[in-house]
């Protein structure tokens, strides 16, 4: 959107700036592990629970380590690569920061 666009925001009831918006949004999006960490792009991480993964016959064991996690739009999801499985999606409340 340019500079000069207005969108109304349903939390303050006005019209803002479309980058105002955007920059607010990206601003207040806190991604948490199972513990309550906040997790940040780079991050590493270990799953909690055996994770069985679609499309690859592959089960993901309790302790293995995920690293270089890149964060989503959706804070419940985290992106990653893990031997021989590319694009991995994990659900957030299965790992913990590490």
């Amino acid at each position: 959107m340019a500079d000069d666009d207005y969108v109304y925001d349903e939390a303050t009831g006005e019209w803002r700036p479309a980058s105002e918006v955007a920059a607010a949004a990206a601003a207040g999006l806190e991604v948490r592990d199972a513990s309550g960490n906040v997790l940040a792009d780079g991050d590493s991480v270990t799953l909690i629970k055996d994770l069985k993964v679609k499309g690859a016959n592959q089960t993901l064991k309790q302790g293995t380590v995920i690293r270089t996690i890149r964060l989503t739009d959706n804070p419940e999801e985290i992106d990653c690569r893990y031997e021989g499985i590319k694009g991995l999606v994990l659900r957030t409340e299965f790992v913990r920061k590490r």
